[in-house]
């Protein structure tokens, strides 16, 4: 993942700059681990392990989850 102002991010742009920086497919692990090279915030981390264990094919998959969860405005 390239160098980026990562924790000082928006929640939202974290989760995009950590989404866009996977490989996919991608299982939960992939993302958590992911995000915390990334040094993304405990929330986001919390945000991302609380995703059930499966697979997901892109960032639609993963941002229509977080939304449904956490609520709408979660844009990538």
């Amino acid at each position: 993942m390239p160098s980026s102002n990562i924790p000082d991010e928006s929640i939202d742009l974290q989760i995009a700059d950590v989404l866009r920086a996977v490989a996919w497919p991608a299982n939960k692990d992939a993302l958590v681990d992911t995000a915390r090279a990334a040094g993304a915030s405990n929330e986001v981390l919390t945000m991302l392990d609380g995703l059930p264990e499966q697979d997901y094919a892109d960032i639609a998959a993963v941002t229509r989850l977080i939304g449904s969860n956490y609520g709408p405005g979660l844009s990538v």
